[in-house]
């Protein structure tokens, strides 16, 4: 399993942050539509594995088959772009800007929500035979994740809204990693392994992910959870989605970039260092 050191993979990260930014508009929406369903079918995967075994430990080791086949396939996730785009414009790439960044941005999340949708009404669908009958053991814990956080946060105000923001920030300091795991190997065996690890670990402690809450709480409605689209977004959706952005860029992101590409001048040695008498 061939591995690059720190200084080759975070040049790799700000080298794809600026790819990303310069990517056709239709390249960028059907790479983050197919990155959202995917992920949207791991999620389900991974609590139908728990509704069944009755193990949320098991249905968390599972879930990272979803991140690592949508990486593996080049796919964008909006927690993805987050922590990339900004480094080439720290890095100071031509023709970088903030409008490009927050355009692709902007289409990711277009994208994410789009293919995460898509899978929630398929899905839904599913589980109540066409909307005919009520939903089984696997969309009843569903519709209860989705009032559990949405409405279980709003009973705290402005704590509750604070909570899920870092959780947010935790999930994406986690995923974040990740998507720099898919960078420190050469080789298939050796990614998947890197992005396994955080990945379980961001899901088996119930960190908000703003792209598979794209999933879980569409479907949480369509299937009769308790609580409007207004809950998701204010609730859920919005202080997720600006923890992940935060936690992501903030823990990961500017950290490699700071000490493994912008690496601080080494210290000089003085006299107490050459001569420990003189300490």
């Amino acid at each position: 399993m061939a591995y690059l050191v720190p200084n080759e993979f975070v040049t790799k990260m700000v080298d794809a942050g600026e790819s990303k930014i310069y990517m056709s508009t239709r390249d960028t929406l059907v790479r983050a539509y197919m990155a959202g369903a995917i992920l949207a079918l791991a999620a389900v995967f991974a609590v139908t594995v728990a509704v069944t075994t009755g193990s949320h430990l098991v249905g968390s080791i599972l879930f990272p088959v979803g991140f690592c086949m949508l990486y593996l396939m080049g796919f964008d996730l909006l927690t993805g772009v987050f922590v990339l785009a900004p480094l080439a414009w720290l890095d100071k790439r031509p023709g970088v800007t903030w409008a490009g960044i927050l355009r692709n941005w902007g289409l990711v999340f277009v994208g994410n929500f789009a293919g995460a949708l898509t899978v929630a009404v398929m899905m839904a669908f599913v589980f109540t035979m066409g909307f005919n009958t009520e939903p089984g053991a696997v969309g009843a814990k569903l519709s209860s994740i989705g009032e559990a956080r949405t409405l279980g946060y709003a009973e705290y105000g402005a704590a509750g809204w604070f909570t899920i923001f870092v959780r947010g920030m935790l999930c994406n300091w986690m995923v974040s990693m990740g998507v720099v795991g898919a960078m420190v190997s050469t080789n298939v065996s050796g990614k998947v392994i890197a992005m396994w690890m955080p990945i379980m670990l961001f899901f088996f402690m119930a960190f908000e992910h703003s792209v598979v809450n794209m999933f879980l709480f569409p479907t949480a409605i369509m299937m009769g959870g308790d609580f409007s689209v207004m809950d998701y977004l204010i609730w859920n959706e919005i202080p997720t989605a600006l923890g992940n952005l935060v936690g992501g860029l903030a823990f990961t992101g500017l950290t490699l970039y700071s000490t493994h590409y912008k690496t601080a001048p080494k210290r000089q040695l003085t006299a107490a260092d050459t001569n420990p008498a003189l300490a």
